[in-house]
């Protein structure tokens, strides 16, 4: 089976993940779960749904796939990060001088319950850019801009066509240093990647060019598997290189051993660990995800002390209206931030420290 055909054949329904986990659900239950699926779509490619212990009730690959109660909770936002405000170009943002993050699809080979673009992912359109010479227009006059982001919804979810015509574009912009893929692919459908010999074809010839950048997404030791490596080493074997972002999350992967396995099974296989973010206090997540601030630290702390130089090179940070502020850890019973990229200029490297009420898992908009 091709990756396609694979795709298509994802479990989206409520009978269908009751069938493949052998679960048993009351009426009630099962009505709840498909009102959740009609408001929040589930995708899962058989293949991560083999990822699960079914015997597991806590299963970390389940929570991250499968929808929960949880996703009722509407407190929080569906735009915490101030998406909307960064909006340049219909699906394009310009948060950082440097960066432009190009939202190319809506679509993801999964839709994970942790996902910080609920609004959006699988369920609307409006803010997928549909004209992309004007994405292209606007960054060749804005020559601060040295890199894009490629994102989505997942980056490689677009077609092999319309990845080759974003390249064409985007490496023709001497401005431009390197191009960035976001994708999830090579953690819940790899065969994407390993099984398209079109797609790595195109990212070689483009490499040659210009630098890409994969940046995925892996969040727990057991997505580690023989195929995603699979994937990972056809992505370094044509020259790209591979960076990974992890969101710390609530019964995932919230203690220091998991994490440290997780970093230490990335580097091995070559991946580089580039952030680990606080998770976003998203309608739907922020409850069923979150870990208070002065708890997070403390697993990050206690993560770095059993890593070496190169698996603990990622920064802990969460994605803030005003910036990406790293979290630096504790000064006497306070935390200390730092601002590693700013929207307001004046605020780059600003250091500040906040005493944390003990569920306070964000920071207010204005620090």
């Amino acid at each position: 089976m091709d990756w396609k055909t694979e795709l298509r054949n994802n479990v989206t329904t409520a009978d269908e993940i009751i069938e493949a986990l052998n679960w048993e659900l009351s009426n009630e239950e099962k009505s709840k779960l498909v009102n959740i699926i009609d408001h929040y779509p589930m995708s899962v490619p058989k293949y991560y749904l083999s990822l699960i212990n079914k015997d597991d009730p806590d299963d970390p690959i389940r929570k991250l796939c499968v929808p929960s109660i949880f996703e009722t909770d509407m407190s929080g936002s569906f735009d915490t990060s101030g998406e909307s405000s960064n909006t340049v170009v219909t699906g394009l943002q310009h948060k950082y001088k440097q960066t432009g993050l190009y939202l190319s699809t809506n679509k993801c080979a999964m839709y994970c319950r942790h996902c910080f673009r609920k609004r959006l992912v699988g369920t609307n359109d409006e803010e997928i850019n549909k004209q992309f010479d004007e994405i292209v227009n606007y960054i060749k006059v804005h020559t601060e801009m040295t890199n894009v982001l490629v994102s989505g919804g997942d980056s490689f979810m677009n077609s092999n066509v319309k990845i080759e015509k974003i390249l064409n574009e985007f490496i023709k912009i001497d401005h431009l240093s390197f191009i960035r893929f976001g994708t999830r692919t090579p953690v819940v459908l790899p065969s994407r990647i390993y099984d398209d010999k079109e797609l790595l074809n195109i990212l070689e010839r483009f490499n040659k060019i210009k630098q890409i950048y994969v940046i995925t997404h892996f969040n727990h030791p057991n997505e580690i598997t023989p195929e995603s490596i699979k994937a990972i080493d056809d992505l370094k074997n044509v020259g790209i290189v591979v960076k990974n972002q992890t969101v710390l999350l609530k019964g995932i992967n919230d203690d220091s051993d998991t994490m440290t396995e997780l970093m230490k099974g990335l580097t091995k296989i070559g991946i580089i660990p580039y952030y680990i973010f606080q998770c976003r206090p998203v309608s739907g997540v922020k409850n069923q995800f979150q870990i208070p601030l002065k708890y997070a630290v403390k697993i990050i702390d206690e993560t770095r002390k059993k890593l070496n130089g190169i698996s603990k090179s990622f920064k802990y940070a969460m994605s803030h209206p005003t910036g990406k502020i790293e979290i630096i850890g504790y000064v006497d019973d306070e935390i200390l931030f730092k601002y590693h990229q700013a929207k307001n200029e004046l605020d780059n490297g600003r250091l500040f420290k906040l005493k944390m009420s003990d569920n306070q898992a964000w920071l207010p908009n204005v620090i």
